[in-house]
């Protein structure tokens, strides 16, 4: 088996993504891969920006939500020691976002954490399930306490 070359880490703000993020980090470490995070922002409402869905780490919004996604991220990322080329913050859909960044940036594993929903909420879907049935790399699904 080879070893993953590059890990691109699904970054949400839940109560355990720091550790799914620590997940990932320790997975990059072992196999000395490269990590990127992505966080795609679904949930506020997309401000007119000169850069289209794609989030510029270092120009200013004025935009006060956006820069509260931002910090987060930010932060986030130094944590993990990611370099800004290996980080994506962009509006989207979640599930196609990440397949697509995993696809464009060569990712071989996808780490994402997931809440193990069941019943109606399973066959409503989430990130991870869409993730894990779509993506052409593999996925590492981390289960989430609820």
């Amino acid at each position: 088996m080879r070893n993953y070359q590059h890990i691109l880490l699904a970054v949400d703000y839940s109560k355990q993504g720091r550790y799914v993020a620590d997940k990932a980090k320790s997975l990059a470490s072992l196999y000395h891969a490269k990590l990127s995070i992505i966080h795609v922002l679904d949930n506020i409402p997309m401000p007119d920006t000169n850069y289209g869905t794609v989030i510029s780490l270092t120009q200013t919004s004025s935009d006060e939500l956006l820069e509260t996604e931002k910090a987060k991220f930010t932060r986030l990322g130094d944590y993990l020691a990611v370099d800004l080329v290996n980080r994506w913050l962009l509006w989207g859909v979640p599930k196609q976002e990440i397949i697509h960044i995993a696809e464009q940036e060569q990712a071989d594993l996808i780490v994402v954490g997931s809440h193990g929903r069941h019943g109606l909420a399973l066959l409503l879907g989430s990130t991870a399930n869409s993730v894990l049935h779509y993506a052409k790399c593999d996925v590492m699904a981390i289960r989430l306490k609820n």
